[in-house]
């Protein structure tokens, strides 16, 4: 049974930054991308980066390109995300999830999901 834990979330002012890590466990994840998304309460939940344990080739919304950064560690299977320059509409729920193959930017289409951290973004 795959197994995703998310850490690394707090409270932050805006300016700061934060690392998330996603560590994945139950299987080998070669083949399979990861993502990280984010949800405020009463919203959708929103695409924010992904990265392919294969290649290492990634994605990124819009909203925090130039600002957020996906790696992966292959030997810990360990996915980070590094948030800099945040700001206060940053504040949200993140979550990882894990998919065969290729990133894709749907919730849907994500078959396991970690636990989520928060993080709070203070102006």
């Amino acid at each position: 049974q795959v197994q995703l834990v998310e850490s690394g979330g707090g409270l932050v002012q805006a300016g700061g930054s934060l690392r998330l890590s996603c560590a994945a466990s139950g299987r080998t994840f070669s083949g399979y991308a990861m993502a990280w998304f984010r949800q405020v309460l009463g919203k959708e939940r929103e695409f924010v980066a992904g990265i392919r344990w294969s290649g290492g080739s990634t994605s990124y919304a819009d909203s925090v390109k130039g600002r957020f950064t996906i790696s992966r560690d292959n030997a810990k299977n360990t996915v980070y995300l590094q948030m800099n320059s945040l700001k206060p509409e940053d504040t949200a729920v993140y979550y990882c999830a894990e998919r065969p193959l290729v990133i894709v930017t749907m919730p849907h289409l994500y078959a396991y999901w970690g636990q989520g951290t928060q993080v709070t973004v203070s102006s």
